[in-house]
């Protein structure tokens, strides 16, 4: 590995994403790690596209529907959004987890870490925190943990989440490949719909460090 394809990964973003973790430790139900040969951009875009959610995983999500982006505020690191989405099949495995019309919450808290929050039933809720820490400029390390508050046994809940993970993730890579090919920091290239307004504000912040390769 030649330093220079390095992406320092600032001690401050690393801590934001140790502090989040651990405020959310005792909801902990499982977590993945999986090392990608992509840039960690791919990741970061996909994970903050909206509208990935109903055509790269609309397998896994039962055709789920983004219906609206219904507010969004900046941060000094990144953003917060909120949209609703919509379960568009009568058949969705979805359906044991959540209303079929939920209002959902991402966060881009730093650089590497996002998260995904999600009402399920009874006034309960799912988080999924994505890390995307860099190795080089072709490879990443990312990190999947998911919390909730839901009652169930632990190992049925944990062996759900599981195969739900590693399957939304094998249907991420084709769509993971096809982002290595583009250059996803030009501000100009970036769709300018609010499904892609935290990937933006991600652009405005970071995008000219990340070219020159300083530590952000």
């Amino acid at each position: 590995m030649e330093k220079d394809d390095v992406l320092p990964l600032g001690d401050i973003h690393l801590q934001k994403a140790k502090t989040r973790m651990a405020e959310l430790q005792q909801y902990h139900v499982i977590r993945q790690l999986y090392i990608l040969p992509f840039s960690f951009i791919c990741q970061i875009y996909h994970l903050l596209n909206l509208k990935h959610l109903e055509t790269v995983h609309s397998l896994s999500l039962g055709n789920l529907k983004v219906i609206d982006v219904n507010g969004c505020y900046s941060t000094s690191t990144g953003g917060s959004l909120t949209f609703n989405t919509a379960l568009s099949s009568p058949l969705s495995i979805l359906k044991i987890w959540r209303q079929p019309t939920v209002q959902v919450e991402l966060t881009l808290h730093t650089p590497y870490t996002v998260e995904l929050s999600i009402p399920v039933y009874q006034d309960k809720k799912m988080i999924v925190l994505f890390n995307a820490f860099p190795l080089n400029s072709n490879k990443h390390i990312f990190l999947v943990n998911i919390y909730s508050n839901l009652q169930w046994p632990k190992f049925l809940l944990s062996s759900l989440l599981h195969i739900a993970s590693f399957l939304t993730v094998y249907e991420d890579l084709p769509y993971l490949k096809k982002l290595s090919q583009r250059n996803l920091l030009k501000s100009n290239q970036t769709p300018s719909h609010q499904t892609m307004w935290l990937y933006k504000r991600f652009v405005e912040l970071y995008a000219s460090k990340l070219e020159s390769k300083e530590e952000i």
